[in-house]
């Protein structure tokens, strides 16, 4: 038997869609504007980027030898990925077990509305959670992925009932545990843009 769609709904559906649309399109803007970088990414420029990745501590007169330049260039060339966003920050990675914060949890939210107000006071409402290590807004069943640690059941607890659940607009909430990490890094994979810089 065909399945009969009213004006109304048709209306409503395709309102839905456009919302949806939209705030993708909204927020991949935002991204590619945060990430582009605004420098000629050369060989020399990628080496820099893959060795500070994984020794962020290195000396410059060590990475200066190790690209084969002068510390001088080198060092210029490092500051110029730092003024251009391309290097965000410099951090030391921390063990999560050692400092108390054994449980990682994967958390599915769904949102009332689609729409950029929605959007935003959800993720606003992210920034100012300590706990959230990640958000990301997502396609498919859920709106939003996020990823918490924490010390306790207790603390995850507090966490959705008394924080996440609160939040306006905040529909249907999910969580997975992590039972064991098989890979984590956070250098980025640039094997194939330093073979195409070299070629």
């Amino acid at each position: 038997m065909p399945i009969v769609i009213t004006t109304a709904q048709q209306v409503l559906l395709f309102t839905y869609l456009c919302g949806i649309f939209l705030s993708i399109k909204v927020h991949l803007k935002q991204m590619l504007q945060h990430i582009m970088p605004k420098i000629d990414l050369d060989a020399l420029y990628l080496k820099i980027i893959h060795i500070l990745q994984e020794s962020a501590k290195i000396s410059n007169a060590e990475l200066a030898q190790r690209i084969d330049l002068t510390p001088s260039p080198c060092l210029s060339r490092v500051r110029a990925l730092e003024a251009a966003g391309v290097i965000k920050r410099y951090v030391a990675l921390v063990e999560p077990i050692s400092v108390g914060l054994p449980i990682s949890v994967f958390i599915h939210v769904a949102l009332e509305r689609q729409i950029d107000r929605s959007l935003e006071h959800f993720e606003s409402a992210m920034q100012d959670q300590p706990e959230v290590m990640e958000c990301y807004l997502m396609t498919g069943d859920s709106d939003y992925l996020i990823r918490v640690l924490v010390p306790d059941i207790s603390t995850l607890e507090h966490f959705i009932v008394d924080k996440l659940a609160k939040i306006a607009g905040v529909s249907n909430i999910k969580s997975s545990f992590a039972l064991k990490q098989v890979k984590y890094k956070t250098a980025l994979p640039m094997a194939s843009q330093l073979r195409g810089a070299t070629a």
